[in-house]
């Protein structure tokens, strides 16, 4: 099935699946603090598993288009911003390690359900493969709305949007940089297996398990600078792995053989993790008022989401016209624009710390 489509248009469907995982967290985000969690939850596992199962039938690049794309998407959106914000309810310490443990798990899904697709597909088919992993999704969601409970509420309903946050610097250069982030970050992700067989003698099924490797390196990466970030601040660690992602971002052009590709896939994963697992504890640290870090979060995950959209799809284009160096750069670049961007978020926030101090001293 969609052997004849390009690259660039197969891209397309996990761009629209991940960034409406993040535009719909606009929403979804309010609405779980008025108190709609349980219809979230319920909407969001009925969108997975129907978009799973009717993958399972489809044909046409058109329908994988609505069913992986929209309706996973859509579900994945319901559910990614609860799920987060609903550990701010159990926990009021060490809640980047929380949350950090929460994204692993998508992180993990990332590696089980490729490695179990690729076990079934050959065995049983693409139709009945894609439904096991439907079946196992639906366990998994009753599973969660059996335990999955908000502690608290907040008191009062937080707003969609908080305009306001574009007039202070740290949170206005944040957004940019999880803008550009979310651009670049996930484009290996996408062309991994494909790059793999396509610059060095690797096997097919070996080239299928470099994502795997990624993700795995990604669980990682979602916890330990999560772990640190309680101690020194999510700011002060998105920095240096920001840095560190582009860096090995760039390498990803001297990758042409077997062990470095391996080699980038592990390294890649786990740096890059910190672009899923710390961007709302960034935000909550730069929040002056507890009452619009919702909205806030929300704001930026759409401009991420925005991003995202474009981002591999823009890849796919250049690997057309210009090949793989074309596309390695624009990662890079679109990286390393985040990483200015946070450091200048950085930079802004030490201003205003310093300006707030000598406020209070100056007599």
């Amino acid at each position: 099935m969609l052997q004849d489509v390009s690259d660039s248009d197969i891209s397309w469907i996990g761009s629209v699946q991940a960034s409406l995982m993040l535009l719909i967290g606009v929403a979804s985000g309010p609405l779980f603090d008025a108190g709609f969690f349980r219809t979230l939850l319920a909407t969001g596992g009925f969108l997975l598993v129907f978009g799973m199962f009717m993958t399972s039938i489809c044909t046409e690049y058109w329908q994988v288009m609505l069913a992986q794309g929209v309706a996973v998407g859509l579900g994945g959106g319901c559910l990614a911003t609860p799920s987060i914000a609903i550990v701010s309810t159990y926990f009021s310490t060490r809640k980047s390690i929380a949350i950090g443990m929460v994204a692993a798990g998508s992180g993990v899904g990332g590696v089980v359900y490729p490695i179990a697709f690729a076990q079934l597909q050959p065995r049983i088919g693409f139709g009945w493969a894609t439904r096991v992993i439907a079946f196992i999704i639906l366990v998994t969601m009753l599973v969660s709305a059996a335990v999955m409970r908000v502690r608290l509420l907040p008191a009062k309903r937080r707003r969609l949007l908080d305009p306001r946050a574009f007039l202070e610097i740290p949170f206005t250069m944040i957004v940019i940089g999880f803008f550009f982030g979310a651009m670049g970050v996930y484009i290996p992700f996408f062309y991994i297996g494909s790059y793999s067989t396509d610059k060095t003698t690797m096997s097919d099924n070996l080239a299928f398990y470099m994502l795997v490797v990624m993700n795995t390196g990604s669980v990682f990466g979602r916890l330990i600078p999560n772990f640190v970030a309680d101690r020194t601040g999510p700011l002060n660690v998105m920095l240096p792995f920001s840095l560190f992602t582009t860096v090995v971002a760039f390498s990803w052009v001297a990758v042409n053989n077997t062990a470095g590709i391996i080699v980038f896939a592990i390294f890649y994963g786990f740096l890059s993790g910190t672009y899923v697992s710390l961007p709302g504890a960034t935000i909550v640290s730069l929040s002056p008022d507890l009452h619009v870090i919702g909205a806030r979060i929300g704001m930026c995950f759409f401009v991420g989401g925005l991003g995202l959209l474009v981002g591999t799809p823009v890849a796919g284009a250049i690997l057309q016209s210009y090949g793989w160096l074309g596309t390695q750069l624009f990662c890079g670049a679109c990286l390393a624009a985040s990483t200015v961007a946070i450091l200048g978020c950085r930079l802004s926030r030490s201003l205003e710390l310093t300006e707030k101090l000598w406020g209070h001293i100056k007599v």
